[in-house]
Protein backbone atom coordinates (compact mmCIF):
# COMPACT_ATOMS: atom_id res chain seq x y z
CA UNK A 1 0.00 0.00 0.00
CA UNK A 2 2.53 2.01 1.17
CA UNK A 3 4.44 1.62 -2.78
CA UNK A 4 0.97 2.63 -4.44
CA UNK A 5 0.70 5.65 -2.63
CA UNK A 6 3.43 6.75 -3.26
CA UNK A 7 3.37 6.07 -7.44
CA UNK A 8 -0.17 7.84 -7.53
CA UNK A 9 1.74 10.83 -5.95
CA UNK A 10 4.29 10.91 -8.32
CA UNK A 11 1.75 10.44 -10.94
CA UNK A 12 0.34 13.79 -9.54
CA UNK A 13 2.91 15.85 -9.78
CA UNK A 14 3.75 14.51 -13.01
CA UNK A 15 0.57 15.41 -14.20
CA UNK A 16 0.43 18.80 -12.31
CA UNK A 17 3.58 19.65 -14.38
CA UNK A 18 2.47 19.29 -17.33
CA UNK A 19 -0.63 20.98 -17.51
CA UNK A 20 1.72 24.19 -16.23
CA UNK A 21 3.88 24.18 -18.77
CA UNK A 22 1.13 24.02 -21.52
CA UNK A 23 -0.71 26.84 -19.74
CA UNK A 24 2.34 29.10 -19.47
CA UNK A 25 2.97 27.97 -23.10
CA UNK A 26 -0.45 28.78 -24.29
CA UNK A 27 0.16 32.37 -22.95
CA UNK A 28 3.75 32.69 -24.20
CA UNK A 29 2.23 32.43 -27.15
CA UNK A 30 -0.76 34.57 -27.40
CA UNK A 31 1.13 37.05 -26.14
CA UNK A 32 3.74 36.99 -28.73
CA UNK A 33 1.01 36.71 -31.59
CA UNK A 34 -0.82 39.61 -30.02
CA UNK A 35 2.44 41.73 -29.44
CA UNK A 36 3.34 40.84 -33.76
CA UNK A 37 -0.35 41.83 -34.97
CA UNK A 38 0.30 45.39 -32.79
CA UNK A 39 3.57 46.20 -34.83
CA UNK A 40 2.34 44.85 -38.08
CA UNK A 41 -0.49 47.02 -37.53
CA UNK A 42 1.60 50.10 -36.71
CA UNK A 43 4.00 49.29 -39.52
CA UNK A 44 0.86 49.22 -41.90
CA UNK A 45 0.15 52.67 -40.21
CA UNK A 46 2.92 54.15 -40.60
CA UNK A 47 3.52 53.37 -44.39
CA UNK A 48 -0.33 54.80 -44.90
CA UNK A 49 1.22 57.65 -43.20
CA UNK A 50 4.34 58.33 -44.83
CA UNK A 51 2.39 57.32 -48.33
CA UNK A 52 0.00 60.54 -47.67
CA UNK A 53 3.03 62.81 -46.85
CA UNK A 54 4.65 62.08 -50.02
CA UNK A 55 1.66 61.64 -52.05
CA UNK A 56 -1.40 64.05 -51.00
CA UNK A 57 -0.67 65.38 -54.75
CA UNK A 58 0.28 68.76 -53.20
CA UNK A 59 3.15 70.43 -55.51
CA UNK A 60 5.74 72.20 -52.68
CA UNK A 61 8.15 74.93 -53.91
CA UNK A 62 10.50 76.01 -51.46
CA UNK A 63 11.65 79.64 -52.47
CA UNK A 64 15.04 80.30 -50.40
CA UNK A 65 16.34 83.91 -50.62
CA UNK A 66 20.06 86.09 -49.55
CA UNK A 67 18.20 88.63 -48.11
CA UNK A 68 14.51 87.78 -47.48
CA UNK A 69 13.84 91.24 -45.44
CA UNK A 70 14.86 93.26 -48.24
CA UNK A 71 11.56 94.68 -50.00
CA UNK A 72 13.08 92.99 -53.42
CA UNK A 73 12.76 89.91 -52.27
CA UNK A 74 9.87 90.36 -50.57
CA UNK A 75 8.04 91.28 -54.21
CA UNK A 76 9.92 88.55 -55.81
CA UNK A 77 8.71 85.75 -53.41
CA UNK A 78 5.36 87.08 -53.12
CA UNK A 79 5.27 87.01 -56.89
CA UNK A 80 6.32 83.12 -56.73
CA UNK A 81 3.86 82.14 -53.80
CA UNK A 82 1.01 83.36 -56.51
CA UNK A 83 2.47 81.59 -59.19
CA UNK A 84 2.66 78.55 -57.30
CA UNK A 85 -0.47 78.54 -56.08
CA UNK A 86 -1.95 79.16 -59.42
CA UNK A 87 -0.54 75.64 -60.12
CA UNK A 88 -2.70 74.25 -57.02
CA UNK A 89 0.81 73.97 -55.15
CA UNK A 90 2.22 75.69 -52.00
CA UNK A 91 5.13 78.23 -51.60
CA UNK A 92 7.46 77.91 -48.58
CA UNK A 93 9.42 81.45 -48.49
CA UNK A 94 12.62 81.17 -46.54
CA UNK A 95 14.76 84.29 -45.43
CA UNK A 96 18.76 83.00 -45.47
CA UNK A 97 19.94 85.99 -43.87
CA UNK A 98 23.17 86.58 -46.10
CA UNK A 99 24.35 83.66 -44.13
CA UNK A 100 25.48 80.32 -46.16
CA UNK A 101 24.59 77.89 -43.08
CA UNK A 102 21.14 79.25 -43.16
CA UNK A 103 20.96 78.95 -46.94
CA UNK A 104 22.46 75.58 -46.44
CA UNK A 105 19.98 74.42 -43.63
CA UNK A 106 17.14 75.68 -45.17
CA UNK A 107 18.07 73.91 -48.93
CA UNK A 108 18.16 70.81 -46.38
CA UNK A 109 14.68 71.17 -44.70
CA UNK A 110 13.44 71.00 -48.39
CA UNK A 111 15.05 67.91 -49.09
CA UNK A 112 13.87 66.50 -45.66
CA UNK A 113 10.17 67.76 -46.47
CA UNK A 114 9.74 66.05 -50.01
CA UNK A 115 9.88 69.76 -51.59
CA UNK A 116 9.14 68.88 -55.18
CA UNK A 117 11.54 72.12 -56.20
CA UNK A 118 13.49 75.07 -55.33
CA UNK A 119 13.79 78.56 -56.37
CA UNK A 120 16.94 80.48 -54.99
CA UNK A 121 19.34 84.07 -54.53
CA UNK A 122 22.30 82.25 -52.83
CA UNK A 123 24.05 84.58 -50.14
CA UNK A 124 27.81 83.41 -51.19
CA UNK A 125 28.21 82.08 -54.88
CA UNK A 126 31.10 80.13 -54.09
CA UNK A 127 28.67 77.92 -52.36
CA UNK A 128 26.98 76.97 -55.61
CA UNK A 129 28.50 73.59 -56.35
CA UNK A 130 27.48 72.37 -52.65
CA UNK A 131 23.43 74.06 -52.63
CA UNK A 132 23.79 71.95 -56.74
CA UNK A 133 25.03 68.76 -55.96
CA UNK A 134 22.83 68.57 -52.50
CA UNK A 135 19.33 69.11 -55.13
CA UNK A 136 20.60 66.62 -57.62
CA UNK A 137 21.77 64.01 -55.18
CA UNK A 138 18.54 64.56 -53.54
CA UNK A 139 15.95 64.08 -57.01
CA UNK A 140 15.14 68.43 -56.23
CA UNK A 141 15.31 70.62 -59.46
CA UNK A 142 16.36 73.94 -58.47
CA UNK A 143 16.62 77.63 -60.85
CA UNK A 144 18.50 80.34 -59.32
CA UNK A 145 17.03 83.75 -59.34
CA UNK A 146 18.58 87.03 -59.30
CA UNK A 147 22.41 85.77 -58.67
CA UNK A 148 23.10 82.80 -60.40
CA UNK A 149 24.56 79.30 -59.70
CA UNK A 150 27.91 79.26 -61.15
CA UNK A 151 31.22 78.31 -60.65
CA UNK A 152 34.20 79.91 -62.40
CA UNK A 153 31.59 82.23 -63.99
CA UNK A 154 29.55 79.29 -65.60
CA UNK A 155 25.96 78.33 -64.67
CA UNK A 156 25.14 75.53 -63.22
CA UNK A 157 21.77 75.52 -62.57
CA UNK A 158 18.98 77.71 -64.79
CA UNK A 159 18.75 81.51 -64.07
CA UNK A 160 16.34 84.11 -64.57
CA UNK A 161 17.45 87.57 -63.74
CA UNK A 162 17.85 90.63 -65.51
CA UNK A 163 19.99 91.93 -68.31
CA UNK A 164 22.97 92.91 -66.15
CA UNK A 165 25.46 94.88 -68.99
CA UNK A 166 22.37 96.76 -70.71
CA UNK A 167 20.75 97.59 -67.13
CA UNK A 168 23.98 99.51 -66.35
CA UNK A 169 24.79 100.95 -69.57
CA UNK A 170 20.81 102.12 -69.38
CA UNK A 171 21.82 103.80 -66.39
CA UNK A 172 25.18 104.94 -67.17
CA UNK A 173 23.42 106.77 -70.55
CA UNK A 174 20.64 108.55 -68.56
CA UNK A 175 23.22 109.59 -65.92
CA UNK A 176 25.68 110.83 -69.01
CA UNK A 177 22.96 112.75 -70.41
CA UNK A 178 21.88 114.16 -67.57
CA UNK A 179 25.22 115.80 -66.54
CA UNK A 180 25.90 117.03 -70.49
CA UNK A 181 22.05 118.35 -70.48
CA UNK A 182 22.89 120.23 -66.94
CA UNK A 183 26.04 121.79 -68.45
CA UNK A 184 28.23 119.90 -65.59
CA UNK A 185 30.80 118.11 -67.16
CA UNK A 186 33.17 121.16 -66.73
CA UNK A 187 32.41 122.08 -63.02
CA UNK A 188 35.78 120.92 -60.84
CA UNK A 189 32.86 120.74 -58.00
CA UNK A 190 31.04 117.62 -59.67
CA UNK A 191 31.99 114.21 -59.33
CA UNK A 192 31.23 110.65 -60.28
CA UNK A 193 30.76 107.91 -57.99
CA UNK A 194 30.36 104.47 -58.32
CA UNK A 195 28.89 102.30 -55.31
CA UNK A 196 29.84 98.44 -56.78
CA UNK A 197 28.91 95.01 -55.51
CA UNK A 198 32.21 93.44 -56.88
CA UNK A 199 31.59 89.79 -54.97
CA UNK A 200 28.61 89.47 -56.66
CA UNK A 201 28.86 88.38 -60.37
CA UNK A 202 25.03 89.61 -61.52
CA UNK A 203 26.22 93.56 -60.03
CA UNK A 204 29.60 93.63 -61.51
CA UNK A 205 28.17 93.94 -65.74
CA UNK A 206 25.81 96.62 -63.89
CA UNK A 207 28.82 98.61 -62.92
CA UNK A 208 30.45 97.97 -65.71
CA UNK A 209 27.99 99.23 -68.21
CA UNK A 210 27.34 102.33 -66.76
CA UNK A 211 30.90 102.74 -67.07
CA UNK A 212 30.92 102.36 -70.37
CA UNK A 213 28.57 104.68 -71.06
CA UNK A 214 29.92 107.33 -68.96
CA UNK A 215 33.19 106.74 -70.75
CA UNK A 216 31.44 106.56 -74.88
CA UNK A 217 29.42 109.56 -74.28
CA UNK A 218 31.57 111.98 -71.74
CA UNK A 219 34.84 110.90 -72.63
CA UNK A 220 36.43 114.13 -71.73
CA UNK A 221 35.11 113.78 -68.14
CA UNK A 222 38.42 114.39 -65.97
CA UNK A 223 39.18 110.57 -64.42
CA UNK A 224 40.50 112.58 -61.15
CA UNK A 225 36.87 113.34 -59.92
CA UNK A 226 35.54 109.70 -60.86
CA UNK A 227 35.37 108.07 -57.33
CA UNK A 228 34.38 103.94 -56.54
CA UNK A 229 33.68 102.33 -53.16
CA UNK A 230 32.66 98.74 -52.78
CA UNK A 231 29.24 97.85 -51.09
CA UNK A 232 27.19 94.51 -49.45
CA UNK A 233 24.15 95.36 -51.66
CA UNK A 234 22.49 96.70 -48.00
CA UNK A 235 21.02 100.59 -47.20
CA UNK A 236 23.43 100.65 -44.28
CA UNK A 237 26.52 99.89 -46.53
CA UNK A 238 25.65 101.94 -49.02
CA UNK A 239 25.46 105.15 -46.69
CA UNK A 240 28.78 104.21 -45.26
CA UNK A 241 30.76 103.82 -48.64
CA UNK A 242 29.33 107.00 -50.07
CA UNK A 243 29.71 108.84 -46.76
CA UNK A 244 33.33 107.79 -46.62
CA UNK A 245 34.04 108.73 -50.37
CA UNK A 246 32.00 112.25 -49.21
CA UNK A 247 34.05 112.87 -46.37
CA UNK A 248 37.24 112.22 -47.95
CA UNK A 249 36.48 114.24 -51.27
CA UNK A 250 35.38 117.59 -49.64
CA UNK A 251 36.02 119.83 -52.97
CA UNK A 252 33.01 117.52 -55.28
CA UNK A 253 30.24 119.14 -54.05
CA UNK A 254 27.90 117.53 -56.54
CA UNK A 255 27.91 113.99 -57.02
CA UNK A 256 26.47 111.81 -59.44
CA UNK A 257 25.87 108.57 -57.86
CA UNK A 258 25.65 105.36 -59.46
CA UNK A 259 24.79 102.00 -57.78
CA UNK A 260 24.95 97.84 -58.46
CA UNK A 261 21.38 98.05 -56.66
CA UNK A 262 18.13 100.05 -55.38
CA UNK A 263 19.14 99.69 -51.60
CA UNK A 264 22.69 101.34 -52.07
CA UNK A 265 21.42 103.98 -53.95
CA UNK A 266 19.10 104.91 -51.04
CA UNK A 267 22.28 104.70 -48.93
CA UNK A 268 23.56 107.06 -50.93
CA UNK A 269 20.80 109.45 -51.07
CA UNK A 270 20.93 109.64 -47.17
CA UNK A 271 24.53 110.27 -47.15
CA UNK A 272 23.95 113.27 -49.15
CA UNK A 273 21.22 114.32 -47.40
CA UNK A 274 23.03 114.18 -43.83
CA UNK A 275 26.02 115.84 -45.81
CA UNK A 276 24.16 118.56 -47.11
CA UNK A 277 24.48 118.08 -50.31
CA UNK A 278 21.79 115.82 -52.28
CA UNK A 279 20.08 119.56 -53.70
CA UNK A 280 22.23 119.49 -56.61
CA UNK A 281 23.43 115.95 -56.69
CA UNK A 282 21.76 113.57 -58.52
CA UNK A 283 21.59 109.42 -57.23
CA UNK A 284 20.19 106.81 -60.00
CA UNK A 285 18.77 103.54 -58.72
CA UNK A 286 18.05 100.25 -60.23
CA UNK A 287 14.49 98.28 -59.42
CA UNK A 288 12.45 101.52 -58.72
CA UNK A 289 11.35 99.95 -55.81
CA UNK A 290 12.33 102.20 -53.18
CA UNK A 291 12.59 105.26 -55.54
CA UNK A 292 8.64 104.90 -55.61
CA UNK A 293 8.24 105.08 -52.19
CA UNK A 294 10.81 108.66 -52.46
CA UNK A 295 8.75 110.09 -54.66
CA UNK A 296 5.27 109.02 -53.64
CA UNK A 297 5.91 110.71 -50.42
CA UNK A 298 6.66 114.06 -52.64
CA UNK A 299 9.97 114.39 -51.54
CA UNK A 300 12.61 116.67 -52.72
CA UNK A 301 15.12 113.92 -52.99
CA UNK A 302 18.13 113.45 -55.27
CA UNK A 303 17.04 110.28 -56.21
CA UNK A 304 16.37 111.61 -59.41
CA UNK A 305 15.89 108.42 -61.72
CA UNK A 306 15.86 104.42 -61.21
CA UNK A 307 16.38 101.88 -64.09
CA UNK A 308 12.65 99.91 -63.31
CA UNK A 309 12.58 96.06 -63.83
CA UNK A 310 9.89 93.67 -62.18
CA UNK A 311 10.43 91.90 -59.07
CA UNK A 312 7.09 90.12 -60.32
CA UNK A 313 8.76 89.22 -63.31
CA UNK A 314 11.70 87.47 -61.73
CA UNK A 315 9.43 85.68 -59.28
CA UNK A 316 7.03 84.32 -61.30
CA UNK A 317 8.86 83.11 -64.19
CA UNK A 318 11.25 81.34 -62.05
CA UNK A 319 8.71 79.38 -60.45
CA UNK A 320 6.81 79.18 -63.99
CA UNK A 321 9.49 77.28 -65.72
CA UNK A 322 10.14 75.33 -62.71
CA UNK A 323 6.62 73.65 -62.49
CA UNK A 324 6.65 73.34 -66.25
CA UNK A 325 9.74 71.07 -66.08
CA UNK A 326 7.93 68.88 -63.00
CA UNK A 327 4.73 68.74 -64.45
CA UNK A 328 5.64 68.64 -67.85
CA UNK A 329 8.76 67.58 -68.73
CA UNK A 330 9.52 70.98 -70.69
CA UNK A 331 12.85 71.89 -70.43
CA UNK A 332 14.36 74.93 -68.51
CA UNK A 333 16.15 77.33 -70.34
CA UNK A 334 20.22 77.91 -68.64
CA UNK A 335 19.26 82.20 -69.13
CA UNK A 336 15.99 84.16 -68.60
CA UNK A 337 16.54 88.02 -68.41
CA UNK A 338 13.60 90.60 -67.98
CA UNK A 339 13.26 93.67 -69.50
CA UNK A 340 13.97 96.98 -68.03
CA UNK A 341 13.67 100.92 -68.86
CA UNK A 342 14.21 104.22 -66.88
CA UNK A 343 11.66 105.98 -64.94
CA UNK A 344 11.75 109.16 -63.02
CA UNK A 345 9.47 111.07 -60.88
CA UNK A 346 7.51 112.19 -64.14
CA UNK A 347 7.25 108.93 -65.56
CA UNK A 348 6.91 105.96 -63.36
CA UNK A 349 3.38 105.86 -62.28
CA UNK A 350 2.75 105.21 -66.09
CA UNK A 351 5.55 102.88 -66.69
CA UNK A 352 4.93 100.44 -63.47
CA UNK A 353 1.18 100.66 -63.28
CA UNK A 354 0.23 99.06 -60.06
CA UNK A 355 3.88 98.86 -58.77
CA UNK A 356 4.17 102.49 -58.56
CA UNK A 357 1.97 102.46 -55.23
Amino acid sequence: MKKLLSLFMVFSLCIGVIAGCSKENTTDTTTTDTKTTQENKADTQESKEQEAEVDDGKLLIYGIYKAGDQTWFIDEGEAARKKTEEHDGEFVYVDSKMNPEECLKAVDNAIANNADGIVMCIPDQTMSQAVVDKCKEAGIPIVAADDALEVNGEKIAPWVGIDAYNIGAANGEWMANYIKDNNLHEDPEVGIMYLTMETVSSCVPRTQGEKDKIGEILPDFDPSRVFEADTDGTTDKGNTAATAVITAHPEIKKWMVMTANEETAVGAVRALETAGLDKESCVIGLGAYLAKDEWNQGKDTCMRASCYFSADSIGGTSVEILINYIKNGTEMPMEMAVPAIVVTPDTYKDVMGDAAN
